[in-house]
């Protein structure tokens, strides 16, 4: 007969210490199995009723016995009911067939999937598990993408490292087909590579400044076949008097770059052009920040992370678009030679531009890169901003928020913004925030708003416009989501690498 070992399920039932059930944990697979439940009635997925019919019934048994509810994100952990599955954790996943709900504005049985999923990989993240099936829990792409974003650990830095990260597979008790299987490898890429994106942002900014962010890329890419990366130097950078992005990285020591990518499977389409913030660091510059919570100013390239992990995941997806990443990488630091608040500069286009805060430093950076963007006459043009502090007070961290020329464009954004979970949210683009910035008495544009301390998000976008040659134009102001304090509980606490899943279901839905 075999030994049943769980715990937290019954006061009369006996728990075995940690060291007792190691050996189950650590030599085999775990399997995470999800499990609804309709009205009072729990319901296993197909996977969960092959499994529970191959240990005689005792998972139901078990569930019984543990008052499990099936309740979004709740656990129970089962030991040794079958010799080739020594470890199940069945992971609740709320009722069934849950309708949309327009004000959650997010597929609420996809997300549950994610929050399920993750939670159970988590739980397994503390205990000796080398690897893990996953059921996919009918929704394949949002199993894996709730598995592989949980599962990611950021200890580069640390002497002492923790146990390696979990090897996450697809469970294939039932045959799911090659479509669901395709859904799987497209969660798994989406999860990947919104994990680099979360990890260059939380690299610390000594070890990536331009240069080394450069070469990072060019690391990351060095194995495409379809992925061209120009690193562009600072006289390059000058020729193209990109006076705006140069006046950002004058006070540091770490010369600037500007990133150029393409990505070439769409034949004669012209390009979708991905521009992203990239200030390695910001301290303000001479109008420097207060020093709590500057450290986390390291992520102020969030931006450049999120497109760039976007094309990563293109690329490995092949889907057949053209695209074209801009980034502009700098650092934003105090010394005799930074920029002062009051100094004009003239941007690509010929617009002079009064800085009148040098902490209002990304849009500067981003009007060259969005000059520049014009050259390549690109179908859509969206660029990716920690842009402003406004933006997480208007929003706080569910959301993105979304400013755009382009109604077809928005719906796209919003669209993948359902289906990822990760949520866009529009915000307007009144020419009035254009005239709060045309207040300067020296240049065309301030880089301040006219009234201090009003729609600082809104005014920034406006301020973007101005250097925006199509009408395809989106902005997407990421400060509110660019870290992750328990907010989204399938991700670690840290910088999240938000919203590049979104950003790549948008491209794959322009696709289709």
């Amino acid at each position: 007969m075999h030994r049943i070992i769980f715990k937290n399920f019954h006061k009369n039932l006996s728990v075995p210490s940690r060291g007792i059930y190691k050996k189950f944990i650590s030599s085999k697979p775990a399997v995470v199995i999800g499990c609804s439940k309709n009205e009072e009635l729990l319901q296993l997925t197909e996977n969960g009723s092959k499994l529970n019919d191959i240990t005689n019934g005792k998972l139901t048994s078990l569930l019984e016995l543990s008052n499990f509810k099936g309740d979004v994100g709740k656990i129970r952990n089962f030991y040794d009911l079958h010799e080739d599955y020594p470890h199940i954790v069945v992971t609740g996943l709320g009722e069934t067939d849950i309708k949309f709900n327009e004000n959650e504005d997010y597929d609420e049985n996809k997300e549950n999937v994610r929050i399920s999923i993750g939670a159970a990989v988590k739980s397994l993240c503390s205990d000796e598990v080398k690897s893990v099936l996953i059921d996919n829990c009918n929704l394949p792409a949002a199993a894996a993408e709730g598995a592989l974003l949980s599962a990611r650990k950021f200890d580069t830095f640390k002497s002492k490292k923790s146990s390696e990260e979990i090897n996450v597979s697809l469970l294939e008790l039932q045959n799911i087909g090659e479509s669901l299987k395709a859904e799987w490898k497209y969660g798994m890429i989406s999860a990947d590579s919104q994990n680099f994106a979360a990890t260059l942002m939380d690299t610390p900014a000594n070890y990536l400044y331009p240069v080394l962010f450069a070469e990072a890329i060019q690391e990351r890419f060095a194995q495409s076949s379809d992925v061209e990366v120009k690193v562009r130097d600072l006289e390059w950078i000058k020729e193209k008097q990109m006076n705006c992005f140069l006046s950002v990285g004058k006070g540091s020591i770490n010369e600037p770059r500007f990133l150029e990518l393409h990505y070439k499977r769409g034949g004669d389409e012209t390009p979708i052009v991905l521009v992203g913030k990239g200030v390695t660091f910001d301290t303000g510059g001479i109008s420097i920040k207060p020093s709590k919570g500057m450290a986390a100013m390291s992520g102020d390239m969030g931006g450049a992370a999120c497109v760039l992990a976007t094309l990563d995941a293109v690329d490995k997806l092949k889907l057949p678009v053209n695209m074209v990443v801009l980034v502009p990488l700098a650092e934003n630091m105090p010394s005799g030679s930074a920029a002062k608040p009051g100094d004009v500069v003239t941007a690509m286009n010929g617009i002079t531009v009064e800085n009148d805060n040098t902490d209002a430093e990304g849009r500067l950076i981003l009007a060259d890169a969005l000059c520049y963007s014009a050259k390549f006459h690109p179908k859509y043009l969206i660029d990716v901003a920690t842009l402003t502090g406004a933006i997480a007070v208007a929003l706080g961290s569910p959301c993105t928020g979304v400013y755009s020329t382009s109604q077809t464009l928005w719906e796209h954004l919003h669209q993948a913004g359902i289906e990822s979970g990760d949520r866009m949210w529009r915000m307007p683009i009144y020419s009035y925030y254009t005239k709060q910035m045309k207040c300067s008495r020296a240049a065309d544009l301030k880089n301040t708003q006219k009234k201090s301390g009003y729609a600082g998000s809104p005014t920034a976008a406006a301020f973007l416009k101005e250097f925006v040659s199509t009408s395809n134009w989106a902005h997407l102001d990421i400060a509110g989501v660019m870290e992750n304090q328990g907010d989204q509980s399938y991700l670690p606490t840290g910088m999240s690498g938000r919203p590049t899943r979104t950003l790549i279901e948008m491209i794959r839905r322009i696709d289709s």
